[in-house]
């Protein structure tokens, strides 16, 4: 009776042991999950995002050393308007609605910060080449408390969610922006005329670390 006792503990012991060994890898599992692993729940509602159209640069490598991303998403293109003339002579405008996929990056901006939106609307759509159907990624950033869009280069347009362009900017947010985990994506950032931009970002960074000693990736 001793023994079967003693097998019994030893059969409920290793039970316990084997829980916890998964347990373990499970948890070393989600601990490898960077910041851009966001898990939304969409709501049918819609994001406006206004149209910064006199800044000079787009795209995500912005600013010298790297203005901080706001808002990174993947999303289909269900609708491209027809141009107005409701920005006057400022700029021509045509909107555009995304149907957001994957949020990567949400930056909290007080009471106007992303709250799960599913569509995306912007009147930055003039001559972007993009039409409905195709796959995009998007960048935007703040201005006075609200989302702002640069146009341009800030929707991509990608083949799919396993386009490298995804694992490149993924792997940029997950290391606070620090463009030296890029170095070795200069030339696919290349095929959107962006690899200098990216350079650009680099050399500063660098030269605010050789000044300062320290990692100032976002100036």
């Amino acid at each position: 009776m001793l023994d079967l006792f003693r097998i019994g503990n030893m059969k409920f012991f290793k039970q316990i042991l084997a829980f916890a060994i998964i347990g373990l890898i499970v948890i070393g599992c989600q601990s490898k999950h960077g910041k851009s692993e966001i898990e939304v729940i969409f709501t049918p509602d819609t994001l406006n995002v206004g149209y910064t159209y006199w800044w000079p640069e787009s795209g995500p490598f912005v600013g010298n050393c790297g203005e901080e991303l706001s808002l990174v998403f993947t999303g289909i293109i269900n609708q491209i308007e027809n141009t107005t003339e409701d920005a006057g002579p400022l700029y021509t405008s045509q909107n555009g609605i995304i149907a957001i996929d994957k949020v990567f990056k949400i930056k909290e901006i007080g009471p106007k910060t992303y709250a799960n939106q599913k569509f995306f609307k912007s009147d930055c759509f003039y001559e972007s080449g993009l039409r409905t159907g195709d796959r995009v990624l998007v960048f935007c950033y703040d201005y006075e408390d609200d989302y702002s869009i640069p146009g341009g280069q800030s929707i991509l347009k990608i083949e799919s969610l396993e386009d490298p362009l995804i694992t490149s900017i993924r792997k940029y947010i997950d290391n606070d922006q620090s463009a030296h985990k890029l170095t070795k994506d200069t030339g696919l950032w290349a095929t959107k005329n962006l690899g200098r931009a990216l350079e650009k970002i680099i050399e500063c960074q660098d030269e605010n670390e050789n000044n300062t000693g320290t990692d100032n990736s976002i100036q």
